[in-house]
């Protein structure tokens, strides 16, 4: 970090803060394009985002080349364009990630470039800029900022209210925030009022039964677990573990028979491969061990439905190759159909998948061609 000398700043030029738009003291000695207050600023950013997009900021915000041409300068405007474009999705998605990781600070820096520059290329007004307002908002929730959150969602539903064409992904975005922020607040009559209207757009945008739209009926079942309905709270996170076990299972048994008919090059194009992103992928780990972590210290009772959470989650740590967790999630899922009667079946597909997991991973070969000879 490089400190600013207020000569060499042109005339008229207000330098601010990359985080909380206060005068800048500092600059990025990387890129030379990026401003801070201080240090801590700066070290946030850095953590957040900056790292990952340091020289990439540079073509944005130094002044455009001279051009011989119309024809270039367009092409240079569309060039500008994509990497705006670019900058805007990885941001969003870093941001999206560290929400689902718990990491609510860590992901505000990353939320605000987001918004930046979609208002840069879509303009304050545009529905494209309500999604990054929507990140804000929930990383200030879970910061405990409420009173920054309202302002963040305010803004998201002013350009909503304003919008003549909005999709059914960005109402369900606005409702779970809505049923967030009343959750937070203990209003949970509102919460589940807004956490009913996220699950009709999310089903009308992507289906009822889709990996999307379980990350709805997830929040709904919190709110019913905070006002001690356990038993409606436990149908929901039954259906939300149902929905990601027919999703990761297809990807599995489209594994095992690329194994079985090793000519079958498409099913083998697709091994290891969640068909998720990274933020969808943290969204699924917090998803499933929540539920895990409930049904372990609430519901006492040891029933098919917990081997079905804990099979989900070995399913999905194979996939990510995390192998020690999935062989850990699948080795308690089988030991514990044993103990159930008439489980024989699930008990041969979780030996198999124990097998699947061990072809990757040496370290647990062993182990599971021991189950396989003597259970």
């Amino acid at each position: 970090m490089n400190e600013i000398y207020p000569l060499a700043v042109p005339k008229g030029r207000k330098l601010k803060c990359e985080v909380c738009e206060a005068p800048a003291e500092r600059m990025c000695g990387s890129c030379t394009v990026t401003f801070y207050c201080g240090v801590a600023h700066q070290r946030a950013d850095w953590t957040s985002i900056h790292e990952k997009i340091c020289q990439l900021l540079i073509p944005l915000r130094t002044t455009m080349p001279f051009y011989n041409s119309e024809e270039e300068r367009k092409h240079g405007r569309e060039q500008l364009l994509q990497r705006q474009k670019h900058l805007i999705e990885l941001c969003y998605k870093v941001s999206q990630k560290y929400l689902f990781e718990g990491k609510h600070e860590e992901s505000v820096p990353a939320a605000l470039h987001s918004l930046r520059f979609r208002i840069n290329v879509y303009g304050a007004n545009s529905v494209q800029v309500v999604p990054a307002y929507l990140l804000l908002t929930e990383a200030s929730i879970g910061l405990g900022q409420i009173v920054q959150a309202e302002e963040y969602l305010s803004q998201a539903q002013w350009v909503v209210l304003k919008s003549t064409e909005c999709s059914d992904e960005i109402h369900s975005l606005l409702h779970r925030n809505l049923g967030l922020l009343h959750t937070a607040k203990g209003n949970y009559e509102e919460a589940r009022y807004h956490l009913a209207n996220d699950i009709y757009h999310a089903s009308c945008e992507y289906g009822t039964d889709d990996i999307r739209t379980s990350g709805a009926y997830f929040l709904m079942a919190n709110v019913f677990l905070h006002q001690k309905k356990m038993d409606v709270a436990d149908s929901l996170y039954t259906k939300v573990t149902d929905i990601w076990h027919t999703y990761l299972n297809q990807l599995i048994q489209s594994q095992l028979h690329a194994i079985k008919k090793p000519t079958d090059i498409l099913a083998r194009e697709f091994e290891n491969d969640t068909g998720l992103d990274e933020p969808q992928e943290a969204e699924a780990i917090h998803i499933l061990e929540t539920i895990l972590e409930i049904r372990e210290h609430i519901v006492e009772e040891k029933s098919e439905t917990t081997i079905k959470i804990l099979k989900t989650a070995a399913m999905l740590h194979y996939l990510m190759m995390n192998l020690s967790k999935a062989h850990e999630f699948a080795l308690k899922a089988y030991l514990l159909s044993r103990e159930l009667p008439k489980k024989e079946e699930e008990s041969e597909a979780l030996r198999e998948l124990l097998s699947l997991i061990a072809s990757k991973n040496p370290v647990t070969l062993k182990a599971a061609k021991f189950y396989s000879q003597t259970h």
